[in-house]
């Protein structure tokens, strides 16, 4: 399985926090509802996380995630 990174287009953002609570180890929330990805910059995901990654894409309202894959 190739490696993953999850990108979020912070333009696009609201702030809602939908994917801070699919992917709870992942990312944390401001006090705003923004998600905040430690270290800042798009996420490594792993195998394991991959299926709630993509859900969080998927569920995005405002499609400010993408799941990028590398090769």
């Amino acid at each position: 399985m190739s490696d993953a990174r999850l990108h979020i287009d912070w333009t696009r953002c609201a702030g809602r926090g939908l994917c801070s609570e699919l992917l709870p180890g992942i990312l944390g929330r401001d006090d705003w509802g923004y998600p905040l990805a430690p270290g800042g910059g798009d996420r490594i995901i792993t195998p394991r996380d991959r299926r709630a990654a993509a859900d969080a894409v998927d569920l995005c309202p405002r499609l400010a995630l993408t799941l990028v894959t590398t090769p």
